[in-house]
């Protein structure tokens, strides 16, 4: 495959794993149209964001990315005409955090790069900066996207202490406010974490029969479910009660398709604001945003094949550990957990499968 050509160089014997992955072979990456202006780099000099305001952030200068183009058999839609609101568009929605940028660039190139429809791709990028859009217009110039400003002020009173200080990040919880963020002409929806890349056709994970749910992820439930909540919860049958009925399982909150019609119907967002309010007086868990969408959502997930979230890649919440790939076809590749293939990248310490993070990666290091 040619994509596979192409970055031979940076792929380790743990890519032969992905490459015998049948999810790699079925189907023809999307054309690659190359730039005219393929070598020249992205500087934004007026782009601060930097908490040193006498010097510029490294962190913010990209190569300019390829221009992508829709195979022939995609067919053609006029989206200038019918914008966000074209029922042909698959609809992706990532954050733009100062910490994980250069992973939400990662990850928009490696869709870009695996589908075979890239121009049908919209993104909702949601950040809690400014002049975010400028940095992605310079990056991804045909790139159809749009940016949503999530005010932090919105669940700064609602967000308790985590294990892990990034989890307790505003941003980390506008995926529950995707509802009212994005047009209502926008039924459906892909959230995607930060640290993750796709190795196949994001349409295919589009086409996810939801049936009568309201999301659909890979669930694991062979997981110590328990382990998501505090003795005072499952002591408590007024909270622990919530799964009578049910057979909860754990899910990976960083890759979910979202059916906004009956999120927006069954006002989801206002039950998972429920749950952060009685974490402030009960503590009845640990982990961040993750624990609210299991008490709402577990138990009642569309199940999706676990190919499509190949999670954990970032070792655990506590100590940086090297993790392998789960056995199974693999289409999507996630460092979840506290180490980041960039950070160890960078330092010159990083773990076999960060080698496949690496091609994805626009990153412009300073000289």
């Amino acid at each position: 495959m040619l994509w596979i050509m192409q970055f031979s160089g940076f792929f380790s014997a743990a890519m032969m794993m992905i490459v015998l992955s049948p999810s790699l072979q079925s189907f023809p990456p999307a054309e690659a149209i190359r730039s005219s202006h393929l070598d020249s780099y992205i500087r934004l000099p007026s782009f601060q964001v930097s908490t040193s305001p006498d010097s510029q952030d490294d962190r913010f200068s990209f190569r300019k990315a390829f221009e992508f183009r829709n195979a022939n058999e995609c067919g053609f839609a006029d989206h200038k005409t019918t914008g966000v609101c074209d029922p042909t568009l698959v609809h992706a929605a990532i954050t733009l955090d100062v910490q994980y940028l250069r992973g939400s660039i990662a990850a928009v190139h490696s869709i870009l790069q695996h589908s075979l429809c890239p121009e049908n791709v919209f993104f909702h990028f949601l950040v809690s900066e400014t002049d975010m859009e400028t940095l992605v217009r310079s990056t991804f110039p045909q790139l159809k996207f749009k940016v949503y400003y999530f005010d932090p002020e919105i669940v700064r009173n609602l967000i308790s202490s985590s294990v892990r200080q990034a989890l307790e990040q505003p941003l980390n919880y506008a995926r529950n406010y995707l509802a009212d963020l994005l047009e209502p002409c926008v039924r459906r929806v892909i959230y995607l974490d930060s640290d993750l890349v796709f190795v196949d056709n994001i349409s295919k994970l589009w086409s996810t029969n939801l049936r009568s749910r309201t999301i659909g992820a890979p669930e694991y439930c062979h997981a110590n479910f328990t382990k998501y909540f505090t003795n005072s919860f499952w002591s408590d049958d007024r909270f622990s009660g919530t799964f009578r009925g049910r057979k909860p399982c754990y899910f990976n909150t960083g890759v979910m398709v979202i059916d906004l019609v009956r999120w927006r119907r069954a006002g989801f967002t206002r039950r998972i604001e429920r749950w952060m309010e009685i974490q402030k007086s009960n503590r009845i868990y640990e982990l961040g945003s993750l624990p609210p969408f299991l008490l709402v959502f577990a138990g009642r997930v569309a199940p999706i094949e676990h190919r499509w979230n190949q999670h954990g890649l970032g070792g655990d919440n506590v100590r940086g550990s090297c993790r392998d790939l789960h056995p199974g076809p693999i289409s999507l590749l996630h460092w979840s957990g506290s180490g980041k293939p960039w950070l160890r990248l960078d330092s010159k310490r990083p773990c076999p499968l960060d080698a496949l993070w690496a091609p994805y990666d626009l990153y412009r290091h300073p000289h």
